[in-house]
């Protein structure tokens, strides 16, 4: 019976903590991103933006997926992989005020996708 109780409690600590992990891996993978995506955001409000610089973000995106995949639904992946081709899209054809619409998209879902994972009552019901 002590044996059946410890397991448990060793057991609920193991899943509390890898939840935790994976929590704040979540977190810093997404602010990394965030991040990029203010900068590009400035240079699009500025009408200074190039391809180049919505590629960068791509590119980065495209290297956190990578490892992302074994956590998060590969929708939410592919929802974000969508926008961000757009915000390219539209940079490389100077639509900027459309180009700045997409970032603010990618933004608010990186900002999201990482509550939705968080170790909350809510998310557990």
């Amino acid at each position: 019976m002590v044996k059946s109780i410890i397991s448990i409690i060793v057991v609920s600590a193991l899943i509390f903590l890898g939840a935790t992990v994976e929590n704040i891996y979540l977190k810093n993978s997404f602010d990394d991103l965030i991040i990029m995506v203010d900068e590009i955001s400035d240079k699009l409000e500025n009408q200074t933006a190039v391809e180049d610089d919505v590629l960068s973000m791509q590119k980065l995106w495209i290297d956190k997926k990578q490892k992302l995949h074994v956590f998060i639904p590969h929708t939410e992946i592919k929802e974000i992989d969508l926008w961000i081709s757009e915000c390219v899209t539209y940079t490389k054809y100077k639509k900027y005020e459309d180009a700045l619409a997409k970032c603010e998209v990618v933004k608010e879902l990186c900002e999201q996708i990482p509550k939705t994972f968080s170790v909350k009552l809510q998310n557990l019901f």
